[in-house]
């Protein structure tokens, strides 16, 4: 029996958001704010909290970025419904709207609930769930937790360059975590595969997809 694409989509944001969770409960429950634990020279397990969005990057107060993320959230998942009802949308689409949504949602969570539920895992104590209202924060307040770290290669900059000449550099080096992948590949997918059609509708993505077929 072929799932319909509004049930994928579903599934595709509870796994997700599951994942993304149980990785995070992991870390936050067995690492030390700010440990490292070297898996390959290029891979790490690296704890970090931060108050930004993916990849660690800031945009405003912390209540702003969680009301912003919450919106967002709202918005996407609003989108959802209306492809969902349209026939024409493919289910590849809704499924790639669907990793960016659920990615979303899991830093969603870490800011709205984390800091009334974990205690700060300041070194050498990891974090424990405390009862609500005794964590680090208060609500919309706690900290995204990151921990895939992929120092591919680094390298220092030649002392002639201007401003960076002699400083270190290491590529790939944010911390990010499975939440953030998955806006990622979902933004890269997107992108990919109906790259033509996204200054436009849903709808007119899915009918170039059959304009090719027909072609």
């Amino acid at each position: 029996m072929k799932m319909s694409k509004g049930w994928l989509a579903a599934a595709i944001c509870l796994a997700v958001i599951l994942t993304d969770q149980i990785i995070k409960f992991w870390v936050k429950t067995h690492f030390y704010w700010g440990e490292d634990y070297e898996i390959a020279s290029w891979f790490h397990l690296r704890f970090i909290q931060n108050n930004g969005m993916a990849f660690g990057m800031e945009l405003g107060s912390k209540l702003f970025l969680s009301v912003f993320r919450i919106v967002m959230v709202g918005l996407l998942t609003y989108y959802m419904v209306i492809l969902r009802r349209k026939e024409s949308v493919k289910a590849g689409y809704m499924a790639w709207i669907a990793l960016i949504t659920a990615g979303a949602a899991g830093n969603i969570i870490d800011c709205v609930f984390y800091g009334e539920i974990f205690s700060n895992p300041l070194p050498p104590a990891v974090a424990q769930v405390v009862p609500w209202g005794e964590g680090y924060a208060g609500l919309m307040h706690g900290m995204v937790v990151d921990m895939f770290y992929f120092p591919l290669c680094s390298w220092t900059w030649p002392d002639w360059l201007p401003w960076i000449g002699g400083d270190d550099f290491t590529f790939f080096d944010p911390v990010f975590n499975f939440a953030d992948a998955a806006i990622s590949v979902g933004i890269v997918l997107l992108i990919t595969c109906y790259y033509k059609t996204l200054g436009g509708t849903a709808e007119t993505a899915t009918q170039s997809d059959s304009d090719k077929k027909e072609a």
